[in-house]
């Protein structure tokens, strides 16, 4: 069993005027997706324009809810171990992160997960997860 603990200070992500709104609402505790204003659909990683139809877009709250599609533990690539997954959010979108503050050993896919915002080194907290 191992123990619970987040495995790394996270890089300061690169803060840019389009994903600005992304990273202050971070700071808030809240997590943003992009949306697309012509067709409505939500789409990750976020862009400028839709993916699917070229509209323009917005950032829209999200639940922070999801489930854990894949993931991998890797044990030996450092001092600490550390889950990296794909969490498929409520919203539909699939984000690949780090699953955080649990026992590696009992992940599963299908798991029901919930954001966390871990601290980045000198900026704006960055979006894992933990077990619901």
């Amino acid at each position: 069993m191992t123990t619970p603990h987040t495995p790394f200070a996270y890089k300061a992500p690169d803060e840019q005027p389009d994903n600005l709104p992304f990273w202050q609402a971070a700071r808030e505790g809240q997590l943003l997706v992009k949306v697309c204003d012509d067709c409505g659909k939500p789409h990750w990683y976020p862009r400028v324009l839709c993916p699917f139809c070229m509209g323009t877009t917005s950032w829209k709250p999200a639940s922070g809810r999801g489930t854990i599609y894949s993931f991998s533990v890797t044990r030996r690539a450092g001092p600490n171990p550390f889950c990296i997954a794909y969490v498929k959010l409520d919203e539909g979108v699939t984000m690949m992160t780090h699953i955080v503050d649990c026992d590696l050993d009992t992940v599963r896919i299908g798991q029901k997960v919930q954001v966390k915002f871990s601290p980045s080194d000198g900026g704006a907290p960055v979006p894992t997860f933990t077990l619901a």
